[in-house]
């Protein structure tokens, strides 16, 4: 009997060695038990020992003074930045006394005939009223200089992605020395834009633009390329036998079969464009994000809403009518040949001028402030009740204070404590150990190389203080959307009530979940994290429910023929079969709750969003660059950790 429970186990140690993941973990516990005695001898304290970090104040202060002392002298500023800065305040100027000379009247009627011509009368009726609501809230003039900025930046992002779409597109080289710079690109938060531009432009509108077109562009590059890529060779190679040329395959060929990605990245440009220029408010874009951002300043949550209002209805609207573009829904039916398509312009523009002119003669071409509603008023009173009934002191539940309280007592500061307890050096292998257990040993390396980048910054302890908030939020987000998503993929009827509320959601700019979240928590870490929970859960739950419902169907069907209850079914059959789409709902929570976390620097979230956002306020751009390059780390490092790696591409592992 001992000799066969001998011959057992030796049987079973080989069998769990040939797992990937056992052996995986069996050299990061050698490696450890090896490194830990060895650095725990030498740096055993938690902080990132100083003759490691590397102060670059000095050297950013120099640069800082030099761009300032030669700005309006120097031929780098005088004829190049100078002349970028001129055409862009030329643009979106000329673009807001356009929207201005025609009124609200003909830029309604505009929005309205455009929509009903792409997607039908209900979606003409919607972008009609969300108009009319923009102005009814006081709102008209902020609303048309946020759009004015928008054309501008969403032109020449589509411009720029484009141009780097079709280049690595059509070459292999391009698209491998392309794909690096799109990753970082799309994994930085908006906040980190907005530093290099103010370095070299200043605070204004220039700045908020080219922010804008650095934060939108990659994902008109990457949908660009990904069409012409996924063309279809039989449709290629039988426009090629007619002998035509590269030029004409590209033109009458790639482009016509990439439609529906392109007119997907115009989508995912303009909503991001919208977000980007919000958060531009920051450095003088004005329009509805500074609205948005004085008032929340203020701790004003009435006047953040009467601003925050219109902004999500132009999500929505510009949403709607571009994916009714994509969809190729036109109401009157389908667009026909260029002639057609600049007889249906004309007639647009045609019904704009007639009503923007029949305004104009009944003396109305300016919204009436007759015709405006405060929601200022009544919804400070709100907050006034909010606050003195629920707040806090509410029986046996307690009030939204208190929960505030006891969610950063109980969750954000354990989680930071325990972070910023470990030595620096165990962060550093447990960032190395879940990347390399998820992905491979280039994953773990560029995640620890970003973490490490942290500690040379010298901005360690804040940048643990911002991974607790994003840990805690996110922990938050898995549990709120894997419920729902497993709820919304076994239930058609929450499906369809779960749909349109996701929509809006996804469409909000990030700066709109700052605005409820302050009226119920008030400011501080923990109103900051459940902005961040708001935010990310679409996307959790609708990656969730996805990939549940596209689990294969005899599989599920084998497991039901022998018996398996319906939980059965979920945890023995979906969820393993789910799994790449589980890892990357993980994967896109971290990414969109960190972005959020980094914005709730301004409602009292601390750490390097506040250290980003006190940099912009005081001029002080070397701790603005220093926090911002960090969360540019931390945003890699997390998407190392969280992105599932194929298997096909695992020969280094």
């Amino acid at each position: 009997m001992a000799t066969l429970t001998a011959t057992t186990s030796s049987t079973r140690t080989p069998a769990l060695l040939k797992s990937r993941a056992a052996r995986k973990l069996l050299v990061l516990a050698l490696a450890a038990a090896i490194l830990a005695p060895i650095l725990n001898a030498h740096w055993g304290s938690g902080n990132w020992p100083t003759p490691l970090t590397v102060d670059l104040s000095h050297p950013l202060g120099k640069v800082n003074d030099w761009i300032i002392d030669n700005r309006d002298s120097h031929p780098l500023f005088l004829y190049f930045f100078g002349y970028i800065s001129n055409a862009v305040v030329i643009a979106v100027r000329a673009v807001y006394l356009t929207l201005l000379a025609a009124g609200w009247a003909g830029v309604t009627a505009f929005g309205a005939l455009l929509a009903w011509r792409l997607g039908g009368i209900k979606l003409a009726l919607g972008t009609a009223v969300a108009f009319l609501t923009c102005g009814a809230l006081g709102m008209w003039v902020p609303t048309m200089q946020t759009l004015a900025l928008m054309v501008v930046a969403v032109l020449v992002s589509v411009a720029v992605g484009a141009l780097l779409g079709l280049a690595a597109g059509l070459s292999d080289r391009m698209d491998r020395a392309l794909r690096p710079v799109l990753d970082t690109m799309q994994v930085l938060p908006a906040f980190a834009y907005l530093l290099p531009v103010v370095l070299v432009f200043g605070i204004g509108v220039p700045a908020a633009v080219l922010a804008t077109v650095v934060y939108a562009a990659p994902p008109m590059a990457r949908l660009t390329a990904l069409g012409l890529r996924g063309a279809d060779p039989e449709v290629l190679e039988a426009v090629e036998s007619l002998g035509t040329t590269a030029r004409q395959r590209l033109l009458t060929a790639r482009i016509p079969l990439a439609r529906k990605e392109l007119l997907l990245g115009l989508n995912q440009t303009i909503m991001m464009a919208l977000s980007m220029a919000v958060i531009a408010s920051v450095i003088g874009a004005g329009g509805l994000g500074d609205r948005v951002y004085q008032a929340l300043a203020s701790v004003d949550v009435g006047a953040a809403l009467a601003a925050g209002i219109p902004i999500v209805l132009l999500a929505v609207v510009l949403d709607r009518v571009t994916g009714a573009a994509g969809a190729g829904r036109e109401h009157s039916g389908p667009l026909g040949g260029p002639y057609a398509r600049a007889t249906v312009l004309a007639a647009v523009l045609g019904g704009t001028v007639a009503v923007a002119l029949a305004a104009r003669l009944l003396g109305r071409p300016d919204w009436p402030a007759s015709w405006t509603v405060d929601i200022a008023s009544p919804v400070d009173r709100a907050v006034d009740w909010m606050t003195s009934h629920l707040y806090s002191g509410v029986p046996v539940v307690g009030g939204t204070a208190d929960w505030a309280a006891h969610f950063t007592t109980w969750v954000l500061n354990p989680v930071r404590s325990g972070l910023q307890g470990l030595p620096w050096w165990a962060v550093l292998l447990v960032v190395a150990a879940l990347a390399w257990l998820i992905g491979t040993w280039r994953t773990a390396l560029t995640a620890v190389l970003a973490m490490a980048a942290i500690g040379v910054l010298g901005v360690w302890n804040p940048s643990l203080d911002t991974l607790s908030q994003v840990l805690a939020a996110v922990a938050v987000t898995l549990v709120l959307g894997f419920a729902t998503g497993i709820a919304a993929a076994r239930s058609d009827r929450v499906d369809r009530a779960l749909r349109p509320v996701l929509d809006v959601f996804q469409t909000m700019p990030q700066f709109v979940y700052l605005i409820p979240v302050v009226a119920l928590f008030g400011v501080g870490r923990a109103p900051a994290a459940a902005a961040a929970v708001v935010y990310a859960l679409p996307a959790v739950v609708r990656i969730t429910a996805q990939g549940l419902r596209q689990v294969d169907p005899a599989a599920l069907e084998s497991a039901r023929s022998l018996g398996a209850t319906s939980r059965q079914q979920l945890w023995q059959v979906q969820l393993p079969l789910a799994r790449r789409s589980l890892l990357l709902a993980v994967n896109q929570g971290v990414v969109l709750v960190l972005a959020v976390v980094i914005i709730g620097g301004l409602v009292g979230g601390g750490a390097l969003g506040y250290q980003v956002v006190f940099g912009l306020a005081q001029g002080d751009l070397a701790t603005g660059l220093v926090a911002g390059a960090a969360i540019v780390c931390l945003g890699l490092m997390l998407d190392r950790v969280t992105q599932p790696t194929d298997r096909r591409a695992r020969k280094g592992a």
